[in-house]
Order: structure tokens, then sequence, then C-alpha cells
């Protein structure tokens, strides 16, 4: 069984920024707290993911390639609205790979990191530009931004 666990943090300040990223749009067939069935394109790359209720920062995922043609088709006429639009951005630090992701649309202004570890109490160092930690708040997972956008709530947050 596939299983991710990754923790999630704000972003404190731009010394992360090294490369240009690549433009992601994902949207969800099923967003429940028990499953995520999502659709998404990674510039010319798309797949499918099935996701697992999370259980502290773990859950269970299964990805597979689909064609871009089909993802764009579902993504235009079968996926809730509004869409996940975003630019990922990948930074080595300590020897782990952090994905940042600037999100666009809906969800404009918020910016959160990213980084997969091997199991729950792996310690890692923590780069400067890292904010606050994030990885329990369900506002904060790519499903709920799509129901509840940053948009919406950006004053609490």
């Amino acid at each position: 069984m596939g299983q991710e666990i990754e923790r999630k943090f704000r972003v404190a300040g731009d010394g992360w920024r090294t490369n240009a990223g690549i433009r992601f749009r994902q949207g969800y067939l099923c967003a429940e707290k028990e499953r995520t069935v999502r659709v998404r394109t990674e510039g010319e790359r798309a797949v499918i993911t099935v996701k697992g209720a999370t259980r502290g920062v773990t859950r269970s995922e299964f990805e597979y390639e689909i064609p871009k043609e089909d993802a764009d088709e579902m993504l235009d006429t079968l996926c809730g609205r509004p869409l996940i639009e975003k630019t990922r951005h990948k930074v080595e630090h300590g020897g782990l790979t952090w994905e940042i992701d600037e999100f666009s649309g809906d969800n404009e202004g918020l910016v959160i990191a990213e980084v997969e570890l091997e199991d729950e109490a792996q310690e890692f160092a923590r780069p400067d530009w890292l904010g606050e930690e994030v990885s329990g708040d369900p506002r904060f997972f790519n499903a709920n931004l799509a129901k509840e956008p940053y948009a919406r709530w950006r004053d609490d947050g």
C-alpha cells in the first residue's frame, strides 16, 4: 500500500525562490474526509490520485499517470469548482526536497511548503523561510481549499 507522510508549513519570506516552478491544475472528483480522488496536470504530465483519511500526518495514497488530454477533459467537465491552481517550486534543504506551492486563482496569496518524510518522528532542518506549521489544520488541505478557498477566509488565516 502506498503511504504519504507529509508536514505542511506556511512560508515566511522569499529566501526559497530559486526557480520558475511548474504550473499545476487540479480538481476533485470526490473530496470527503475519508477519501479524495484528484485529477492533476503538472506541466505536460497528468495523474489521478486516490488518498485515504489523514491520521496524524500520514495517509494512504495511490497515484497513476493518465493521458493529459483525459485529465484536461476531466478538469474542464467533471471536477468540482473552483479548481486548485498553483505553481510548484522544489527547493533542496538539509538533504530533503521541499515543495513550495504558490497558489493563484481563488487561493491567490497563499504560499505553502510541504516536505515528505520517511516516518512521522523524522527530524529535519528548518529552512529560515519556514513559517508556522499547518499540518493539522484541515483548511490547508488542497481538497478543502477547493471547497472553501483562501480568499474567503484570508482575514482568519
